[in-house]
């Protein structure tokens, strides 16, 4: 094996699945040895209490290319997704679940599509799924948003195989439950190049599913929203912030003004006894827009400030590293 350059970087991410582990590793190694590719298995462990991480460590010391991240408790697979991402040193990075729903047997058309073809990143479509109702349903739902909100014409964003140019996931940042939406943090990221590949989806052959259940898919319909709103004003909130807190405030403001001028008016002409000004539904209107618009404003202000010093966002406590030298 060439180690002078590596081809590929597989991303492992995963709990608990010791039974599937030794399986996806040596099948995963048939793939690679079959086409001659150049590879590493990055496996990161995300809070496991079973075996799993014992059984990395003697798979990684009879492999050197297999090489393991070992999380103190568990964040989340965004988390293991990113600080994955940051270790990688292949040309091409590819994502798979541990429980072996993900066939490798796809690596090397995956591969073909991002080298040859040209795609900046590529994503498995499981058009046959072995997945309950209980969770196929909220995720057509869920990729039928997305794709109106991104503009990104994919059927399954939240598909664990995927492959990247290695300059896309070193350009991008995962965190909360934001995996699923790569693909729109790629693209708005400036990565505009990106495919649809259907993939193999395999029934679950051991354990159980780390399936989140509703408050999985509330929690992504946020982050979606998040995304959305990051993209378009994270570096400039003050363009949102600012403009929606000068239009309530002058709001506000000409309303007062009007209120005011009118009591001036009906007090010098005489015509009628005028009423208080705080009888008057508009006054509190008016009053609550000079408050929220002011708010707004010094939020947008205070978001600029932050967001040009901003420190990183993503730190992980790490308890072991298996395969690096540094």
């Amino acid at each position: 094996m060439n180690t002078s350059k590596i081809n590929i970087s597989v991303v492992v991410p995963f709990l608990n699945e010791e039974e599937s582990i030794p399986e996806l590793v040596s099948w995963i190694e048939r793939v690679m040895t079959a086409n001659q590719f150049s590879y590493e298995i990055i496996m990161i462990d995300d809070g496991s209490t079973d075996s799993s991480w014992k059984i990395v460590r003697e798979i990684s010391q009879k492999n050197p290319a297999v090489k393991g991240i070992k999380f103190r408790r568990n964040y989340g697979k965004s988390a293991a997704l990113n600080v994955g991402f940051h270790a990688v040193k292949g040309e091409v990075v590819i994502t798979m679940d541990a429980d072996m729903q993900d066939s490798p047997d796809e690596i090397p058309e995956l591969y073909k599509m991002i080298t040859e073809d040209g795609y900046d990143l590529v994503s498995g479509w499981k058009k046959k799924r072995y997945d309950p109702i209980s969770k196929t349903i909220p995720t057509k739902f869920f990729n039928a948003a997305t794709r109106k909100i991104s503009g990104i014409q994919l059927h399954d964003f939240n598909c664990g195989l995927k492959a990247y140019r290695q300059e896309v996931v070193k350009s991008i940042e995962v965190y909360n439950e934001m995996h699923r939406y790569i693909p729109v943090i790629a693209k708005w990221a400036g990565f505009r190049n990106i495919a649809e590949k259907v993939v193999q989806h395999r029934a679950r052959k051991y354990g159980s599913t780390k399936f989140g259940g509703i408050s999985r898919f509330i929690n992504g319909f946020l982050d979606l929203l998040t995304i959305f709103f990051v993209s378009k004003f994270g570096k400039r909130p003050m363009h949102f912030f600012g403009v929606w807190g000068t239009i309530m405030f002058m709001f506000g403001f000409l309303g007062a003004f009007y209120i005011g001028m009118e009591k001036i008016y009906l007090v010098y002409s005489g015509d009628t006894v005028p009423r208080n000004i705080t009888d008057q539904p508009l006054f509190f209107l008016c009053l609550v827009a000079l408050i929220v618009g002011s708010q707004m404003f010094l939020a947008g202000f205070i978001g600029e400030m932050i967001s040009r010093n901003a420190s990183e966002r993503n730190e992980y406590g790490i308890t072991q590293k298996i395969g690096w030298d540094d």
